[in-house]
């Protein structure tokens, strides 16, 4: 099914998530242990865009703050910016981030109206937790030169802060659902639409 075109309300959204994933990256960055990959807030925006906007525009919103990084705007967590960052450890991580927030978009939309709170959890740690971290420790096995245990065991700290994340991209994304109930588009609406 083709999308229509983007409308002002739309690109407004999009500029406006991505916004909210910038602004994430001003809570300061924790390297445990000397890590490369530092543990920042910046994933939790990723999960709220799939979440509230969809796969698309989630997608989308991602896609638009790592454009502006790959620019050179001091955007990522600890002010890091520019192209270098996408040779760096990190990498997979960044390469997850629209991947996660569509997977995140897909399985929300799939799961339907009224938002609710477990599936929504459970559908941030598959897109927003789990598939992003198998991407970014594959980044630092190349990037970083870790063996699969070791990138594995510099992953481990993310997930238990990953996991609150989770929870709150739920607690959150149900509250705004319940405020605008038709801001994704779920598979039933598309084929009610399509039958019109």
């Amino acid at each position: 099914m083709s999308h229509p075109r983007s409308t002002g309300r739309e690109l407004a959204q999009i500029a406006v998530f991505a916004g909210i994933i910038a602004v994430l990256g001003l809570v300061p960055a924790i390297a445990p242990f000397g890590n490369a990959v530092p543990i920042t807030a910046q994933s939790l925006g990723i999960m709220l865009c799939g979440a509230i906007l969809g796969a698309r525009r989630g997608a989308l919103a991602v896609l638009v703050f790592l454009a502006l990084v790959a620019l050179g705007l001091p955007l990522l967590a600890g002010g890091r910016g520019g192209l270098g960052v996408f040779a760096g450890p990190s990498v997979g991580y960044l390469i997850g981030y629209p991947i996660a927030a569509y997977l995140v978009g897909v399985m929300t939309e799939a799961a339907g109206r009224p938002y609710r709170l477990v599936p929504g959890i459970g559908i941030n740690i598959l897109g927003g937790v789990l598939a992003l971290n198998v991407l970014g420790i594959i980044g630092m096995i190349l990037r970083a030169d870790l063996s699969p245990v070791a990138a594995l065991v510099a992953a481990a700290p993310f997930v238990p802060g990953d996991l609150v994340k989770a929870v709150i991209c739920a607690v959150v994304a149900r509250g705004v659902h319940a405020a605008y109930p038709g801001l994704i588009r779920t598979r039933t609406r598309e084929r009610e639409d399509a039958l019109v």
